[in-house]
């Protein structure tokens, strides 16, 4: 009894949630420009004149009956008397093929794929900076970097450093940039605090209390929403007791927490980076739980732990007990195969991770499954953590500590190019 009670719980927390991020969703949205309301109106208006008279004539089928004919059994005859769909029939509609026409128009549409391999497009060298953390997008030729000294340091293609805010937490995930430009950072005492653009001007968003600690922020462009990673600190017995990711409005109201999956077990130990997809997925580099995703309202939906053919440990040596016992020892099931820091999600959805246990760059898809290595050591880089894709121009940052530079700058995504046919009635 006591089960179906927390999962009708859990059922009803779950349906409060998702009209919450539906109505705040829905408000973020009403503000766009109105221009767009009136397009998609006359779009929906004129569509309507095309399609009514085929359906107007069916209806008037439906409701016409239909007479009957002796000598022909009842099986035989058309009945029109069930239900007919009115999107069932444009869907139908929309599938005759018209072989002719008088009026064609070509235009170009574009399709994005994946290349062979990266190719680098620019590098940034930044000085005295030797370990790139974390990486906010900002512009094209400006970005927003933490280094090794808990230092956020605005950047341009050049390396000069255009403005530094000092004494924070940005050792990790610790900074974002908003659809305005702002930047959201986590200070000296794990509060968030916001930089307005203008450099001068900011203030405490949200002050985050004792025993809990702020460690990596996100903002959501669709939302507006701000994703906070926190963990309990035992200061008595310098351990770390418990870990949970807030949901905050922009004004800093908490919206829910997400810190269990359905069989009430932890999430989270030690969160460091979190992003969002392109569907609402939450995503948060753990370090001890690798990569975990979970919906918009909480419900885990995967955690990745590198390949399965990969293993939790790196052995050294190695004895045999009086037994002889033959097995392949791997290391606990509860360990992670990667030792997960930046993470980012590209146009095509897929989640990029960066793993310094095995110094790579890893790609899975949106449900978690894996696709390849994007980066090895092979390409002549060691990645140091930070990790940023810029969704407009398909480039991805990536923060590296050889003797080059500090960021690089690659393609791996292209466009391409297709001819199709539209019709004009």
């Amino acid at each position: 009894m006591t089960i179906k009670t927390l999962r009708l719980k859990d059922l009803v927390v779950d349906n409060v949630n998702e009209l919450k991020q539906f109505k705040r969703l829905l408000k973020f949205r009403l503000k766009e420009p109105k221009r767009k309301i009136i397009n998609t109106e006359i779009s929906l208006y004129n569509l309507e004149k095309v399609l009514d008279k085929p359906i107007l004539f069916i209806m008037c089928l439906k409701k016409t009956p239909i007479p009957r004919v002796r000598g022909i059994p009842d099986t035989i005859l058309l009945s029109l008397n069930c239900i007919i769909n009115r999107m069932d029939v444009i869907k139908l509609l929309g599938e005759i093929q018209v072989t002719e026409a008088k009026n064609r128009q070509v235009r170009k549409k574009q399709l994005l794929g994946l290349m062979h391999k990266p190719v680098l497009q620019k590098s940034l060298s930044m000085i005295g900076t030797i370990v790139v953390r974390h990486i906010s997008f900002f512009t094209r030729d400006i970005v927003w970097l933490s280094d090794q000294y808990g230092r956020i340091i605005l950047t341009n293609t050049t390396g000069a450093s255009l403005h530094t805010v000092p004494n924070t937490m940005s050792y990790t995930g610790g900074h974002c940039v908003t659809n305005d430009g702002d930047l959201i950072y986590i200070d000296g005492y794990h509060n968030i605090n916001k930089l307005y653009k203008d450099k001068i001007t900011q203030y405490t968003i949200r002050k985050i209390r004792e025993p809990w600690m702020a460690e990596c922020v996100y903002y959501s462009p669709s939302s507006a929403d701000l994703l906070v990673g926190m963990v309990e600190y035992d200061k008595d017995n310098h351990i770390y007791t418990d870990a949970k990711v807030m949901r905050f409005d922009y004004s800093g109201i908490s919206c829910h927490n997400i810190e269990h999956n359905k069989k009430g077990q932890k999430l989270y130990k030690f969160p460091k980076y979190i992003t969002e997809n392109h569907n609402g997925d939450v995503i948060v580099s753990d370090l001890n739980h690798g990569v975990v995703v979970t919906s918009r309202t909480g419900r885990h939906r995967f955690s990745y732990t590198g390949p399965s053919s990969w293993s939790r440990i790196y052995p050294q040596g190695v004895c045999v007990d009086a037994l002889s016992h033959r097995f392949s020892y791997t290391g606990p099931s509860s360990w992670s195969r990667i030792y997960p820091q930046g993470v980012c999600v590209d146009a095509l959805s897929h989640i990029l991770v960066c793993d310094a246990k095995s110094k790579t760059i890893q790609m899975i898809d949106k449900n978690g499954n894996f696709l390849s290595l994007l980066f090895t050591e092979e390409n002549e880089i060691t990645v140091s953590g930070g990790l940023a894709y810029d969704i407009k121009n398909h480039l991805l940052y990536v923060g590296a500590t050889d003797h080059r530079s500090t960021v690089c700058v690659y393609r791996y995504i292209q466009r391409k190019d297709y001819i199709t046919d539209d019709f004009n009635h």
